[in-house]
This record gives structure tokens, sequence and C-alpha cells, in this order.
């Protein structure tokens, strides 16, 4: 079979110690698109990392014939997948390319509909995926809120309700709590692994800027956020209220509690996502947040390779 890549470039798939190379490539694509790199390497490497993943099956680096990083692509569980390709490569079918690796890829290991995640302004991105048949079906938007002086904490907790930071033996309540509340629109639900991978289990994750809320002995809300070492702002990772406490303020609460932890420590500005699925837009917007910008997920069904 002829190699699927144009010449000269060479692939193969990554390893853990590939990590900080493929950031420094996602960070090269998100300062041309976006003007600034988002994405932090532990995020990175937990992708590497995560439970279902086998980098030897599941990823693929494209070098230049200066062993340079040109591309990568990462398919988790035959469901969703990654394509970046170096702003210095495009236009050489490297995107096209990886892009059906990909779906190969998915196909093999039993997938049936993949997705994967663009920006809105990533135009060339978007008319490739539309060319091969995906559509979106999610729409995901950056939010922030500015915090030029402390952020008020509105009153106490409602009754019965104590709030506090995050501490070492909380874990297996906020995955018990946070995957039961997207439980109602997520697809799958994450095995404790897969969670902790990509929350509490990540370097930069903040125990002391994640307020907790308890009543009667069990988490019922809670804030957790991200503190990068290099981070100009805070990061809100993820929201969860127990349904039976919804309704009472607790997420506007817990969330204000964030955004002061996150002042004190000396970030002007909180950031989260959401998306559609969700419908949090609306708390979030009433709590001062606005669109940065916006992505989409786009999907499609895989048949017969």
């Amino acid at each position: 079979m002829a190699d699927p890549f144009p010449s000269p470039y060479l692939h193969r798939p990554a390893a853990l110690a590939d990590a900080p190379a493929v950031h420094a490539l996602v960070a090269a694509c998100e300062r041309e698109l976006l003007g600034r790199a988002e994405t932090e390497l532990d995020r990175i490497a937990a992708d590497l990392a995560l439970p279902g993943v086998d980098p030897a099956l599941d990823t693929l680096l494209v070098h230049d014939t200066a062993g340079r990083l040109a591309g990568r692509a990462w398919v988790h569980g035959g469901r969703r997948s990654a394509v970046d390709v170096h702003p210095g490569h495009r236009g050489r079918g490297l995107g096209a390319a990886l892009l059906d690796w990909a779906e190969a890829r998915a196909r093999r290991a039993g997938g049936e509909r993949l997705s994967q995640t663009v920006p809105d302004g990533d135009r060339a991105a978007v008319e490739l995926l539309r060319s091969r048949g995906y559509e979106p079906f999610v729409a995901q938007w950056l939010l922030e809120i500015a915090m030029p002086a402390e952020p008020v904490v509105p009153g106490p907790p409602p009754p019965g309700v104590t709030l506090r930071s995050f501490r070492p033996g909380d874990e297996r309540a906020a995955y018990e709590l946070t995957e039961d509340a997207f439980d109602e629109w997520q697809a799958r639900r994450k095995s404790y692994e897969e969670w902790a991978r990509l929350s509490v289990g990540l370097d930069s994750f903040a125990p002391s800027l994640s307020p907790v809320a308890f009543a009667d002995g069990q988490m019922v809300g809670a804030v957790l956020s991200l503190d990068a070492p290099d981070a100009r702002e805070g990061y809100v990772e993820r929201v969860a209220v127990r349904r039976d406490h919804r309704g009472r303020g607790l997420a506007r609460l817990l969330l204000r509690e964030a955004f002061r932890a996150n002042y004190l420590r000396g970030h002007r500005s909180c950031t989260l996502w959401t998306h559609s699925e969700a419908g949090a837009l609306p708390l979030y917007q009433r709590l001062g947040m606005t669109v940065r910008r916006g992505c989409a997920v786009y999907g499609k069904a895989l048949g017969p390779g």
C-alpha cells in the first residue's frame, strides 16, 4: 500500500515522552489561530495516558526531514479524535491524510461515529471536515469574567449546607457528583481513572481554588479549578450541583467563591467552557460572564472503510 503521507514526511506513533513536542505543536496552532496558547502540557500528557488510549495504536506523529513535528493525530475509544498541523506545514495534504488515518483507526477500534472539536475561526479545518461528511452537533463556548476588584460572594450558604475548599480524600465524592450531573447529557460515563486523569489528577489541579459544598455529610456541589504555573487567568474545569440541591443558588455561590479565590491568587479574569447540551449558558451569563470564543463538535457516522 502506498504511503498516504506526502514525501518527504515521516510518521510514527507517539510515546509519553513526546508530550512536550506535541504540546509545542498544539501551542503553535493556537497562537496562529487565537493569538495565544491555551492548552497546558499536563492536558496533552493526560490525553496520551488516558485509560483506553494505546499510544502505539491510537496516535500518529508526522515529522519533516529535519525531525521537526509537522502534524499529529489522536483517537480515543474509536469515538473522539484530534488532528493538528503546524502552521508552517499547511497546504500540503497533511490534514487530510491525518484525518483519513484517524477514521481508519476508529473503525479498527470498533467506532461507529467519530467526533472532533474545531474552533469556529478555523475555516480550513471546518471546510475539510464538511467535505468529508462531518456535521456540527454540539456548540461550545469559552466564557470569561473580568475581575478588576475582589468578587463579592453572595450571602451565606443555604440552610443545612456548608462550604470549604477541596481536600485530599474528596476525589471519589467529586467523581460521583460530577459524573451523576453530567450523565444527564453526556453519551458515556467516564471511569474514575479517566475522570481523575482529566481533573484532580492533573498537575495543575488547584484544591485551594476548588470550593465544595456538603449537606448531611455528603458532597452536593463542587467547582473544580486548575491553576497552571504560568497561567495568566483562572480556569474552572468542572461545575456540578446535585439535582436535589438545585434552584437554591448553590452553583452561583460556589462559582463566586472560586472567582474570589482566583482573584486572591492574583488572577484578574477567570474562564470556563460550557456547551449547548449542558444548558448552563444563561446561568454563567447572569453571573457576568461573556463569550470569548466558540467552537463546535463535528461528527460523522463511520461506514465500512
